[in-house]
C-alpha cells in the first residue's frame, strides 16, 4: 500500500472496516460455495449463506466485546459444520478473526481459555457429523489446528506490542533522567564558579576593608593605599560574575562579549591581589611547563584560587606556597602554609562551606586525585594531582599520583 493509500485508509477508518467485513463476507460465502461442490451431499447454500453473514457482521464489535463476539461466530461456526459444511480456512474466516481479535485484546490466560473453548467447541460438533466420522482430521484435526493458530498470531502480535510500549516508556525515562542529570550536573558546575568567584574575591575585598580599619589610626597612608586597591578587588568580581552568570542567558546579544575563562596564566594577578590584604603567595614552578586545555587550565586555577581563598580567611600566616609540578602524566598542585600568630585570623562564618567540596569535584571530574589536610609540622596543605592526556600518552601513571587517603581537613 503506497502513502497515498495508508493516508486515505487513516483518515476513513469506518470505510475501510466495512471493505475489510465485505472482503470477508464474499471469503466466507466462497469457501461455502467450494464445499458445495466438493461433498458428496450436498448442503443447504442459504442457510450457509445466513450464518456466514451473522458471523462476519457479529466481527464490527469485535474491539469492545471479544469475547461475545467470539462466543457468537464460534456457534455460527458450529451450525455450519453441523450443516455438513467442510471447515476450510475460507469457511471458518469470521472464527479466525474473532480469536485474532481476543488474542490481540484480551490477557494471555483469557487468550488461551477462549482458544482452547473454540477448540473444544469444533472438535464436539465434528464428531456428531455423520459425513466427517471416517476423516478425523478434516472434522477435528484441521480446524483446531487453525484456531490454535489465530490465537497463536494474535498473542504474538499482543506481547510485540506490549514490549515495543515498554521500550518506549524505558526509553523515555531513560532521556529524562539522563536530562535531569546534565542538568544536575551544569548546575553543580555553576555553583561551583559561583562559589569560587564569590568566595575569593569577596573575601580579599572583606580583608582588604579589615586591614585597611586595623592600619586607619597607626598607618593612614597604608590604609588609603589598601582602599584605593579595593575597587580593582570588586571589579574583578564583577567581570567574573558576568561571565559565570552569562553561561546563564540565552545567546541574544552577539555585541555582550563576556570575559574568558581564567587559567594558570592568571596566577600572576591572583599573587597581587593577595598582596593588597597581606598575604605573600610564593609560586614554584617545577617541571617543563606544559600547553593545558581549557577545561584542565580552569580546573587548575579554580583549585588553587580556592585553596588561597582559605588560607586568606582561616591561616594565622602572611605567607603562602603556591607548587606547580608538570611531570609526563601529571600536573601536580600544591597550595600549603605554615603556623603563625603574627596576623589575626578572619573570623570564620558558622557552619563551614563547600571549598573543600568544590576543589575535590573539580579535581575529580577532570580524572584526578585530591586530599586536603594539616601537615605534621604544623599548617595545612592541599594537594592534587590532575592527568595530563595526550594522544600518545598512557591515561595515568601511578608513580606520579599521590595517595588519596588523606582525611579532609576544615571546610572552608
Amino acid at each position: 500500500m503506497n502513502t497515498s493509500w495508508r493516508r486515505r485508509a487513516a483518515t476513513r477508518p469506518k470505510t475501510v472496516e466495512a471493505t475489510a467485513l465485505v472482503l470477508l463476507f464474499a471469503l466466507t460465502v466462497a469457501g461455502v460455495l467450494l464445499t458445495r461442490t466438493v461433498m458428496s451431499e450436498t448442503p443447504a447454500l442459504w442457510p450457509g449463506v445466513a450464518l456466514a453473514a451473522v458471523g462476519c457482521g457479529a466481527l464490527a464489535w469485535r474491539r469492545d466485546r471479544p469475547l461475545y463476539v467470539l462466543a457468537a461466530v464460534l456457534l455460527c461456526t458450529m451450525a455450519l459444520a453441523a450443516l455438513g459444511y467442510l471447515l476450510t480456512p475460507g469457511v471458518m474466516g469470521p472464527l479466525l478473526v474473532a480469536q485474532y481479535s481476543t488474542s490481540l485484546r484480551s490477557p494471555r490466560r483469557i487468550t488461551w481459555n477462549s482458544a482452547l473453548a473454540a477448540t473444544a467447541g469444533i472438535a464436539v460438533t465434528g464428531l456428531f457429523v455423520p459425513s466427517f466420522l471416517h476423516s478425523p482430521v478434516l472434522a477435528i484435526g484441521n480446524p483446531t489446528a487453525w484456531v490454535l493458530l489465530s490465537a497463536a498470531v494474535g498473542a504474538y502480535v499482543r506481547v510485540r506490542r506490549e514490549y515495543a510500549v515498554a521500550r518506549a516508556e524505558h526509553a523515555d525515562r531513560q532521556r529524562e533522567e539522563e536530562a535531569r542529570h546534565r542538568v544536575i550536573q551544569e548546575r553543580m558546575r555553576i555553583a561551583r564558579e559561583l562559589h569560587d568567584v564569590v568566595a575569593h574575591h569577596l573575601t580579599l575585598a572583606d580583608a582588604q576593608a579589615g586591614t585597611a580599619a586595623h592600619l586607619s589610626r597607626t598607618d593612614p597612608g597604608k590604609a588609603f593605599e589598601i582602599i584605593a586597591k579595593l575597587p580593582e578587588t570588586t571589579a574583578a568580581a564583577l567581570r567574573e560574575l558576568k561571565a559565570t552568570v552569562g553561561l546563564l542567558r540565552e545567546d541574544t546579544d552577539p555585541a555582550d562579549e563576556l570575559a574568558p575563562a581564567p587559567g594558570l596564566g592568571q596566577l600572576p594577578e591572583l599573587v597581587d591581589g593577595c598582596s593588597a590584604v597581606g598575604l605573600e603567595v610564593t609560586v614554584t614552578v617545577e617541571g617543563e611547563p606544559r600547553r593545558l586545555s581549557p577545561v584542565l587550565d580552569l580546573t587548575a586555577y579554580r583549585i588553587i584560587q580556592e585553596a588561597v581563598t582559605n588560607v586568606t580567611k582561616h591561616a594565622t600566616t602572611r605567607t603562602a606556597q603556591v607548587r606547580l609540578g608538570y611531570t609526563p602524566h601529571y600536573l601536580t598542585l600544591t597550595v600549603a602554609n605554615a603556623t603563625g600568630a603574627d596576623r589575626p585570623a578572619a573570623p570564620s562564618a558558622p557552619g563551614g562551606g563547600f571549598g573543600l567540596l568544590g576543589m575535590r569535584e573539580r579535581a575529580t571530574s577532570a580524572g584526578g586525585t585530591f586530599h586536603a589536610g594539616h601537615r605534621p609540622q604544623g599548617g595545612f596543605e592541599v594537594a592534587c594531582a590532575l592527568p595530563l592526556r595526550n594522544d600518545d600518552d598512557s591515561d595515568s601513571d601511578s608513580d606520579d599520583s599521590p595517595d588519596d587517603s588523606d582525611p579532609e581537613g576544615p571546610a572552608s
